[in-house]
């Protein structure tokens, strides 16, 4: 980042001015409003500033912008098809299912069969989502989606639908595949709660808080543990412990903080803290894990059921009655 340093003399002090120094003050939806952009630019704003390591101006517009300051912003930088972390302007703007601003973006001569991220382009990204006409005639050298991508669009459509809206704050959930309730059970040492182990308690807007009760659901695929108020069933040892031998995804839906992933696979943690349904990759990201960002943009339970392979039919082993209900022993206890 170049970073330019001045003596303020008033002061005697030095006035650090960076290249973001144009665009500071500048909201998310101010990416629309081409008079605004158009003034900082001829002010001297740089159109090829990294803005606060989200990216350039015409990232951010692809993603945020119009059509009009898309077209604004690539008649003023030196290559349409500059990269920030593994994507182009285009790349983002389809991502984000920007149809308006991925088209500008294709006028102002952007490429759409460019590899990035995971290997996808651009074009070949616009197959997997709501349009996949962008780019079209679809030229015959550029390979389209294969066998199994294809099968996970349309997984991912007939999920979303399946588990329909609703308020999941406060949600902790553990989605583990290829076991049944009875064994994700057996590997906590949960007791089975019934009968006059569970009247009274299980009235209310959330069932058994207090009493260290989780609900337990086969489903196609392995199994749903889930409280709708309570974390911990979210928590390291719980996931390490269901996960043993094959694949558990976990969710954690605080109101305070936001949604947070994590995966355990074979009694290890994978991945602690990710953005579930979040809607970001990194450079890094494998085709598939690309995939599966643009497929569960916003849609957090779906992409933990989808990444341990669960095919929910509907929101009952979420939101409950459960198969079972569980009593898990003191340690494990979500009520802490």
């Amino acid at each position: 980042m170049l970073v330019l340093v001045f003596e303020n003399c008033l002061w005697g002090s030095a006035v650090v001015v960076t290249k973001e120094a144009g665009w500071v003050g500048l909201g998310w939806n101010d990416w629309s409003d081409l008079g605004e952009i158009r003034a900082r630019l001829d002010s001297g704003a740089d159109p090829h500033a990294d803005l606060w390591h989200q990216g350039p101006p015409l990232h951010l517009a692809a993603e945020y912008g119009s059509p009009e300051v898309i077209a604004e912003l690539a008649r003023r930088v030196g290559d349409v098809d500059a990269v920030h972390e593994g994507r182009s302007a285009l790349w983002q703007a389809v991502f984000a299912n920007r149809r308006d601003n991925a088209l500008a973006l294709a006028a102002a001569g952007a490429d759409p069969w460019r590899p990035m991220t995971g290997g996808w382009s651009p074009g070949r990204l616009s197959l997997a989502g709501p349009n996949p006409g962008l780019f079209f005639p679809f030229p015959r050298d550029k390979p389209t989606l294969s066998e199994a991508e294809n099968a996970a669009v349309l997984e991912a459509e007939r999920l979303i639908e399946a588990l329909g809206d609703f308020t999941y704050e406060g949600l902790g959930l553990a989605c583990v595949a290829g076991i049944t309730a009875a064994e994700a059970a057996r590997r906590l040492g949960a007791a089975v709660a019934e009968g006059a182990g569970i009247d009274g308690v299980l009235d209310g807007p959330y069932p058994g808080e207090g009493v260290g009760l989780v609900g337990a659901t086969d489903v196609p695929g392995g199994c749903v543990v889930s409280r709708r108020d309570g974390f911990e069933v979210a928590g390291a040892d719980v996931i390490n412990r269901l996960s043993a031998g094959t694949v558990c995804y976990a969710l954690v839906a605080d109101p305070t903080s936001g949604d947070r992933g994590s995966s355990s696979r074979d009694g290890v943690i994978e991945e602690w803290d990710a953005c579930p349904g979040g809607g970001r990759v990194s450079p890094d990201s494998s085709a598939g894990e690309v995939l599966a960002a643009f497929l569960y943009q916003e849609e957090a339970v779906a992409y933990a059921c989808a990444y341990a392979g669960l095919r929910l039919t509907d929101a009952r082993p979420v939101l409950g009655p459960p198969d079972l209900w569980l009593r898990l022993p003191a340690r494990w206890d979500v009520t802490g």
